[in-house]
């Protein structure tokens, strides 16, 4: 993996992941966007992994995309660096499963299957926006800079933001914002559906969530986050039925019924892996 983006395994199996290009507000380039794609491949294969802090290191969460690296310079430099990365070239090509490479920095966090908690402060413009938006379970500090930005550069929005924030703002709201590319700050971004919390420390108080998400029962957790991820499309039958095969398959396990005695025993469980 590229240095842009940084995992360090904290206790419990907590990862703790930064994006890291703090010179530009992390913004994405073609390394950046290899290097988000690149960790989420390497979150997934991690079996002790029971959830996942993603932030900005520096000033930002992340600026959106760094157009430099993509236009101007002299006639052909841009598509040049974009087709190097991989992440512009070649949007109707699906090689990352149902998502391209720009919507699976956003999407695959959502294809983990442990929850994700982001952590956004200073800047979180159109593609760091939409990065935002795969997270689990969204901080944000009050003044935070927001904004789906593609529509400022006369683009739309194309980082898998679409469907993740489908069910989360009004249709009428997420409009406006797209079709005027309007800053908004931390503050309404929670009024609105975009994020989950406002604090004044969003990743000390996104890490202490994970603390508790991650002395839950494992296999439980990601039962109930294939359910979530199926809830928009699936039917009220598929729903209940998928209800109850994720039961069945954590029910009167080693791992519930020492859930069970942690619980009544007041203590920090200790999970089998």
């Amino acid at each position: 993996m590229n240095d842009r983006v940084l995992i360090t395994m904290l206790e419990d199996g907590i990862a703790d992941v930064r994006l890291n290009r703090t010179d530009k507000m992390n913004a994405l380039d073609p390394a950046m966007f290899a290097g988000v794609a690149e960790a989420i491949d390497k979150l997934k294969t991690m079996k002790s992994l029971r959830v996942v802090v993603l932030s900005g290191e520096g000033r930002a969460f992340c600026a959106g995309l760094d157009l430099s690296n993509f236009t101007g310079g002299g006639a052909g430099s841009g598509e040049k660096k974009a087709e190097k990365g991989n992440a512009t070239s070649n949007l109707d090509g699906r090689s990352h499963g149902i998502a391209n490479l720009a919507q699976y920095v956003a999407w695959g966090w959502r294809e983990l299957n442990v929850p994700v908690i982001a952590a956004a402060h200073g800047v979180a413009f159109g593609g760091g926006f939409q990065i935002l938006s795969g997270a689990d379970i969204r901080f944000i500090h009050p003044e935070t800079r927001c904004a789906i930005m593609e529509m400022k550069w006369g683009l739309v929005p194309d980082m898998a933001g679409y469907p993740l924030w489908r069910g989360n703002v009004r249709d009428d709201v997420l409009r406006e914002l797209t079709y005027t590319n309007r800053e908004f700050r931390g503050t309404e971004a929670q009024v609105l559906g975009f994020a989950t919390h406002v604090s004044e420390n969003p990743l000390d108080d996104a890490l202490a969530l994970a603390r508790v998400i991650a002395n839950k029962h494992p296999a439980a957790m990601q039962g109930a986050k294939r359910l979530f991820n199926a809830m928009q499309d699936a039917t009220d039958a598929e729903l209940l039925q998928m209800e109850s095969d994720e039961q069945n398959k954590v029910m009167r396990t080693a791992n519930q019924m020492e859930a069970v005695m942690a619980e009544m025993q007041k203590r920090k469980p200790v999970f089998a892996e």
